[in-house]
């Protein structure tokens, strides 16, 4: 049986630039599943606090009516390319499907910008709090220049050099933006709904999953969508429940099969399997 630091022993033999395609896919498939999962989703939900993000979501009606297609979707376009990289044609197919829907409305350089900084900076911060080891330097610096290259190929102009540079970004961009829009909030509303119907958070009340999740966010974004701050005994409850789950986790052996974002239980609108080219949103 290999040793729990098995996949950080491989990965300290690969190089952070060159091998960074192949170093995302370790972190994402085999280290951290789930957190990193879990830390992509709240990075996306961050981004419907910036008004003409969340407005122009909320106005597509596609995340208030059809939530867990457009969660499905979203997550296994980024697996795509994560699973196949940028130098696959696979992965390409991905991020061409990408850029067609992102094709079909007027979005600005900055807010895209943005985005990619929530996807740069939210898993590590989301490892730092409640995984059950924070990544290391070479790790960060990999997974930037993953998201770097996604970042080039979405059309993205001036994006940042460094891990540091986008958590600049990200901390500016929403003490600049964030503000309260109830075309936003509905979008919010519609995706903590959906996720109070996932394994295992469908065995709870709905509410209590949802102050859990509050429990999760800082004020910073409850404020910006106007909900309520959760106590200090809720947030201690539910941190620690998180870090609990990290203590076990370290005791566990190394995840040698991979697991890949269509094999979890969220994802339940493909059971026989999907084609790249239908995923997304297509001109009515």
């Amino acid at each position: 049986m290999a040793g729990r630091r098995h996949w950080s022993t491989v990965i300290e033999g690969l190089d952070p630039y060159t091998d960074h395609e192949q170093i995302s896919r370790i972190l994402v498939h085999h280290e951290f599943p789930w957190d990193i999962t879990q830390a992509l989703s709240f990075a996306l939900f961050r981004t419907y606090a910036v008004p003409s993000i969340g407005r122009l979501l909320f106005e597509t009606g596609e995340f208030t009516t059809r939530t867990q297609k457009r969660y499905d979707d979203t997550a296994l376009l980024l697996d795509e390319v994560t699973e196949h990289g940028l130098s696959d044609q696979a992965g390409r197919a991905a991020v061409r499907r990408i850029n067609q829907m992102h094709g079909m409305y007027d979005i600005s350089n900055d807010d895209m910008r943005y985005v990619l900084s929530t996807f740069v900076v939210m898993p590590v911060r989301w490892l730092e709090d409640y995984g059950w080891r924070a990544l290391s330097p070479k790790e960060r610096t990999a997974s930037t220049e993953h998201y770097k290259r996604l970042g080039r190929h979405l059309g993205i102009k001036d994006v940042p050099a460094s891990y540091d540079e986008f958590e600049r970004l990200l901390e500016d961009y929403e003490a600049a933006h964030f503000a309260y829009d109830a075309g936003a909030r509905a979008v919010a509303d519609a995706t903590l709904d959906l996720m109070t119907t996932f394994p295992p958070n469908h065995l709870l009340p709905a509410p209590l999953v949802r102050r859990f999740a509050y429990a999760l966010m800082d004020d910073r974004l409850l404020d910006a969508f106007r909900y309520p701050r959760p106590s200090a005994a809720e947030r201690a409850l539910a941190r620690s429940g998180l870090r609990a789950r990290a203590r076990a986790l370290r005791l566990a052996p190394p995840r040698m099969e991979p697991r890949r974002t269509v094999d979890t239980p969220n994802v339940r609108g493909y059971p026989a399997g999907y084609r790249v080219a239908d995923l997304g949103t297509f001109p009515r």
